[in-house]
């Protein structure tokens, strides 16, 4: 696996600095945080951005993300629509091959099959948009209780219903524990349908009780980092793994050094 910085990890950084920062540590492509990306539009082109990326060996990976996808009322789905033309115009023109999209929190009395009926058709929806652009959606479950999508089955089912080539799935090792998701999920998993693989770690706390606050560089924790790659080699997995951390504490270090810790990190466990 080949691997990326996502600009989560260093949050409080510009876009700028994450693609300067993660040359530096050896990473092969970054993850750009969509509010930075949005900031840097505002006084310079893509044409700039494909530049500084060129200048500094580095290449896009995704655009992470488009938040709350599901469950929006009409006016909220239409800005949603005109959300998802955006970046994927965007990510075209930076020759950025993924966007993030995360289903929303979980309704009052709202059942499984009616989740898995409402994120087929959004992402059905949303992947015809970003096909025309020639861009994949990749649809990252969330582990927190109060998601609508919190394993990797549920959405592995709901993915293969899409059944489009440009829509796939990330798994995140933190919320791939935090919501119960099973290694015998990733061995069920169609490789070419797993687009991104967040690598990550967590403190030793009840999985009830883990939150984006609790993440930790690759290897510190008490994930089954060593299970879950195995089985991500086991069927074939050879994309990307990317360090997504939430931790405030991180944003506090020189983005330099945290890149550098990370790709640490991540190289000793994925060799590993």
């Amino acid at each position: 696996m080949q691997l990326a910085l996502n600009g989560a990890t260093t949050l409080r950084a510009d876009l700028e600095t994450d693609i300067r920062a993660a040359s530096e540590a050896g990473f092969d492509y970054l993850e750009i945080w969509a509010s930075k990306l949005h900031a840097f539009l505002e006084s310079h082109t893509t044409g700039d951005l494909n530049n500084l990326f060129a200048t500094h060996d580095l290449k896009p990976y995704s655009i992470n993300s488009i938040e709350r996808i599901t469950f929006r009322d009409a006016g909220e789905h239409r800005a949603l629509l005109a959300q998802c033309e955006d970046l994927c115009r965007t990510a075209a023109e930076i020759c950025c091959p993924y966007i993030v999209v995360v289903p929303s929190p979980l309704p009052a009395d709202v059942s499984r099959s009616e989740v898995i009926e409402e994120s087929t058709r959004v992402l059905s929806e949303l992947g015809g948009i970003a096909g025309r652009y020639g861009v994949d959606l990749a649809f990252e479950f969330l582990g927190q209780k109060d998601c609508s999508v919190q394993t990797l089955a549920l959405a592995d089912e709901i993915v293969g219903r899409v059944n489009r080539k440009n829509v796939g799935l990330v798994l995140d090792s933190f919320h791939f524990y935090a919501g119960g998701s099973t290694i015998d999920s990733i061995a069920a998993l169609d490789p070419n349908r797993l687009f991104i693989f967040h690598i990550n770690d967590a403190e030793s706390l009840p999985r009830e009780q883990l939150e984006d606050r609790h993440r930790l560089l690759p290897g510190l924790g008490i994930l089954p980092l060593k299970a879950i790659i195995q089985a991500l080699k086991g069927i074939g997995y050879d994309r990307v793994a990317s360090v997504e951390i939430f931790r405030p504490e991180y944003w506090e270090r020189d983005p330099f050094e945290m890149a550098r810790q990370a790709r640490t990190a991540a190289e000793r466990v994925v060799k590993a």
